[in-house]
Order: C-alpha cells, then structure tokens, then sequence
C-alpha cells in the first residue's frame, strides 16, 4: 500500500464489504464481549481498530460506495493548524449528513468514494505524509491481511490444533468469495461459524449470524 494511500490501494466494494460483514459474523460468533463491528443505517462501523482507530464502509445505491476512517497513529488531519477538508468537492450522492457530522468531529484521516468503477479522493496537500488508511484498515487491498484479522478476531490462537487454524483460514476464505457474489445461504453460515467455534455452535448464535447476512444483502433476499 502507498503512503499516503491511492485510490488503486482499494479493492471494489463487493469484496470490501464481503470482508466487512465476515469480520463481524467472526466476531459476533465468539461472543467475548467485543462489539467493534456493527451493521446500522449508515454502514458497517469498526469503532477500535487500536489505539481508537476506526472506519466505515457504507454501500450505496447505483453501485456507490464510501470507506472512511481514522488512525490516531498514522492520520494526519491538519496541516498549518487548519483541518484539512476530506470532504472538499465531494459528489452530490455522498451521505453528507452523516459525513459532515464525522467531520465536525474531527474523524477523517481519509475519505474514499467509489463511482463509475473506481475510487476517489480529494488531492492530498504536499504536506500530508499519511493517512492513516494502512494503519486502520490495511485489509482493504490485501486478502492476507484480510485472513490475518479474522484469525486474530475468532482468537485462532487458542485453537486446540494446527489443523483447527487451517481449516479456519479456509472457511473464511470460501465465506468471503460467497459473501461477494451474495449467494450466502445458511449451509455457508454455518460453515463459517463451525470454523470458528470448533467445539460447537448454538442455534442462537447461528440465527443471529443469519440475521446479520440478511441486513448485509449477502443473500439474494438481502438488501444492504
């Protein structure tokens, strides 16, 4: 990934948001107390991505998409004392309520839209050394990195085997691709969630995890 980031850095939405909503069933399915991944009307949040690090991915009618987000570490959000405006010449389409609401408080290290198949972003100031996009969400261009978070999100290395490990980092992958063609159905949940929970999964867990996929439109009844 460039630092700062470029738009080429991205993957399409459709895997972005696979992505997104497997890192939430992962996480929902182990039942830890964590709750940094969540699905509302504005998107799919991760609100602590470390060191209060967060972003949102939300998906938008006409194949549009936003990711937006912070790291503490690595964003710069002003230069020469003045906040740098992520948002400036933004298209009409964006949720600018919302957005302008992150702004005020200060949230953006970077803002990307997604539009007649690419993403986009406003043209950094020479000053500006990084975003932060690596630090926050370094999964957005990487499959490898995608894997690594969600073995660290179902706690693999608890896991009683290597094998256990393996098979974990082959649901997900096989969810992910799915969950990006939006044809998941339950045997696919299910198929995650025994991965990730390899002494057994509840029925309670199960349909919580499908509703989920359904909010999410991973499935053809499903609209995000």
């Amino acid at each position: 990934m460039h630092v700062p980031s470029l738009p080429e850095d991205l993957d399409a939405p459709a895997r972005l948001w696979a992505r997104a909503v497997t890192f939430a069933l992962v996480e929902g399915a182990r039942e830890d107390g964590r709750t940094e991944h969540v699905l509302d009307e504005h998107g799919l949040w991760c609100h602590s991505t470390g060191a209060c690090g967060w972003w949102r991915l939300t998906v938008l009618d006409g194949g549009r998409a936003v990711f937006v987000g912070q790291d503490p570490d690595g964003s710069h959000t002003h230069i020469d004392g003045e906040q740098i405006d992520f948002l400036a010449g933004g298209p009409d389409w964006l949720p600018w309520e919302q957005l302008r609401d992150d702004a005020r408080g200060n949230l953006f290290g970077f803002v990307y839209w997604w539009d007649n198949g690419s993403w986009h972003r406003i043209t950094y100031p020479e000053q500006l050394g990084e975003d932060g996009l690596e630090g926050a969400a370094p999964w957005v261009g990487s499959e490898e990195e995608f894997l690594t978070l969600a073995a660290v999100l179902a706690c693999a290395e608890d896991f009683a085997s290597p094998d256990q490990e393996t098979a974990l980092y082959e649901a997900v992958s096989r969810f992910r691709e799915r969950a990006e063609e939006r044809t998941v159905d339950e045997a696919a949940v299910a198929d995650l969630l025994a991965a990730v929970l390899p002494d057994g999964v509840s029925a309670e867990r199960l349909t919580a995890a499908l509703d989920l996929v359904a909010r999410a439109g991973l499935n053809p009844a499903g609209t995000p």
